[in-house]
């Protein structure tokens, strides 16, 4: 399971640069220290996957404390809404880390 998940977050990278919505300039430190649910009060959503989600969730993998109530995939469907089907296959592998971390795949 841990050299899947590591697979999946490497694919959803690869994904984000391929359409535009990986960045080479990491936000404020403030910005990063939001408390708010996915940053959403100083970060745009792929701020927050690229900056605070993918690599919280890749130590957590590597030291083996997976957590096992991952739900991101909704709210990728919305923050990602306008770029249409362009973003399915993304949009996919966030679902299939979902499902591989909590059992659980939700995708509209």
């Amino acid at each position: 399971m841990r050299d899947r998940a590591l697979d999946l977050i490497s694919l959803i990278e690869m994904e984000m640069r391929q359409h535009g919505l990986w960045s080479d300039v990491e936000p404020s430190a403030e910005a990063l220290a939001s408390t708010q649910p996915f940053a959403v009060d100083t970060l745009d959503f792929e701020q927050w996957v690229q900056f605070i989600y993918l690599p919280k969730l890749t130590v957590l993998i590597q030291v083996g404390n997976v957590p096992h109530n991952v739900s991101v995939c909704p709210m990728a469907e919305e923050a990602w809404r306008h770029h249409g089907d362009k973003v399915m296959v993304l949009l996919d592998r966030i679902a299939d880390l979902d499902e591989l971390l909590s059992g659980k795949r939700v995708r509209e």
